[in-house]
């Protein structure tokens, strides 16, 4: 849709370009818009194979990493700066979410150990904040119920 949408404003550009007078070679230009069109419809077809529990499992496993950034977890010396309870608390309860909701179709055998990196975020961003959510009030625990 976004490359539909910026083709047709290259195209708008290119008949602009011609009427004041500029030369565009237009084999040039269909040329770059195939081998566009080409590479869209790749990445269609390579997403196309890739099963459905390896995509839960691959964002479920980024919204960890970032999670674990933002609480300031990251293997890093100056971890500290990119700590982000907001930011954390967001990240988290989108996990929560995806991993509760996505859960019944993925099956225990992938379920658990989201399931199990989710609880460990939730139980450092309660260490990490200052000001102690209620019981059940914490990041994801609308979804996961209360964390201890």
């Amino acid at each position: 849709m976004q490359s539909e949408q910026n083709n047709r404003a290259e195209g708008a550009e290119t008949s602009a370009e011609n009427s004041a007078g500029s030369t565009v070679d237009s084999s040039a230009q269909h040329g770059a818009d195939s081998s566009m069109a080409q590479a869209v419809n790749q990445q269609s077809r390579d997403i196309s194979e890739v099963p459905a529990v390896e995509l839960i499992n691959t964002v479920s496993v980024h919204l960890m990493s970032a999670a674990a950034v933002k609480l300031g977890l990251a293997d890093d010396p100056h971890a500290d700066e990119l700590k982000d309870l907001d930011e954390a608390r967001k990240l988290i309860t989108s996990l929560a979410g995806l991993i509760t909701a996505a859960a019944p179709e993925v099956g225990a055998t992938h379920a658990a150990p989201l399931r199990d990196g989710l609880r460990s975020l939730q139980l450092a961003f309660r260490e990490e904040s200052s000001v102690p959510d209620a019981p059940g009030k914490g990041p994801g625990e609308k979804w996961t119920g209360p964390v201890n």
